[in-house]
């Protein structure tokens, strides 16, 4: 007995009783995040035939590929749109680290409107993620934006730079948070991590004239060396990626481990500014959060540096959206 996981929007609706086919790569390689069957098809009762609302094709060549709305289209702005007009940009690395920027955001600046603009990373559709469907039902996000190969946003996009438009001209956002969908790719190598992307995501909003804020991967749990204190996904895609420059967010608290995390990003500050940001009321707003914290199955008291970091790169993104925008 195992969990099996179905899109309607692509394969129709399931029913009790249905044979399906099934795709189980990810459960037998037993994956945290991916660690679903996932239905393939109906093979009895195909799903309808619904006309095409666009013609941007995502998961383009592949079995499930899926026509979409593309935003670039549907609005018109968008066609001459070069410019972000200095929307403070927070890029994380982990999916999980998305709930708790945005709690850093909102406890300095409750009324901010928030766009979440997620990369194909990890998962391409968007209806994955769980903590997406709670922070919007929560009204915590304004709207979401789908970019690349990944898709099920309220915007569809082809670009992040495209994106980033649409977050801030289409959604109306004061701020956005770009990260990858649930389940990055990692290797174990220095180069061969989906989090590269970061360092491409600091230099596209730097070119759209926005403010980019960078979040640290941190964590005092991880087993692996490579991700204990400052992660090398931080060092690399920020410390050799982002030509553009950007705002590194650091809780200032003088404890051994964090100063080690200082001492870490040391490398980065030749690059960026290293923000060292005071961390008070931020303990009650990652606590409010109205979805589970939770990173490589880790909850916030067991990981809580991986949070606190990225509510921090909130708080740095929070006082840089000008008052005129609230």
């Amino acid at each position: 007995m195992f969990r099996a996981l179905a899109y309607p929007h692509l394969v129709g609706q399931p029913k009790p009783g249905d044979d399906v086919l099934l795709s189980v790569g990810a459960l037998e390689l037993g994956l945290g995040t991916g660690g679903y069957a996932l239905v393939v098809a109906v093979p009895s009762r195909l799903p309808e035939d619904v006309p095409a609302a666009g013609h941007m094709v995502k998961a383009r060549y592949t079995p499930l590929q899926t026509i979409v709305d593309g935003a670039e289209e549907r609005h018109p702005e968008l066609a001459t749109a070069t410019s972000v007009d200095g929307m403070p940009v927070v890029v994380a690395d982990l999916h999980s680290a998305v709930p708790a920027v945005v709690a850093g955001i909102l406890k300095d600046r409750p009324a901010a409107r928030i766009a979440y603009v997620m990369t194909d990373g990890g998962a391409l559709p968007m209806w994955f993620s769980r903590t997406v469907d709670g922070l919007q039902s929560a009204g915590w996000l304004t709207g979401t934006v789908t970019v690349g190969q990944a898709f099920g946003g309220d915007l569809e996009c082809v670009t992040i730079h495209s994106g980033l438009l649409a977050a801030r001209h289409v959604l109306g956002a004061d701020l956005a948070v770009v990260a990858q969908g649930p389940g990055n790719l990692g290797t174990g190598s220095v180069w061969g991590f989906s989090g590269v992307a970061c360092g491409e995501a600091i230099n596209a909003t730097a070119v759209l004239n926005g403010r980019p804020v960078a979040a640290l991967r941190v964590s005092s749990e991880d087993a692996r060396d490579r991700h204990r204190g400052l992660s090398h996904h931080s060092l690399t895609a920020y410390g050799k990626v982002a030509l553009a420059r950007a705002e590194v967010a650091l809780p200032d608290i003088p404890t051994e481990f964090w100063d080690g995390v200082a001492e870490q990003a040391r490398e980065l500050s030749e690059r960026h500014t290293v923000i060292r940001v005071p961390v008070d009321g931020l303990d009650a707003a990652l606590r409010a959060c109205p979805v589970a914290l939770s990173t490589m199955g880790r909850g916030l008291d067991e990981d809580y540096p991986a949070f606190l970091a990225a509510a921090c790169a909130g708080r740095v993104a929070a006082a840089a959206i000008p008052s005129a925008a609230m």
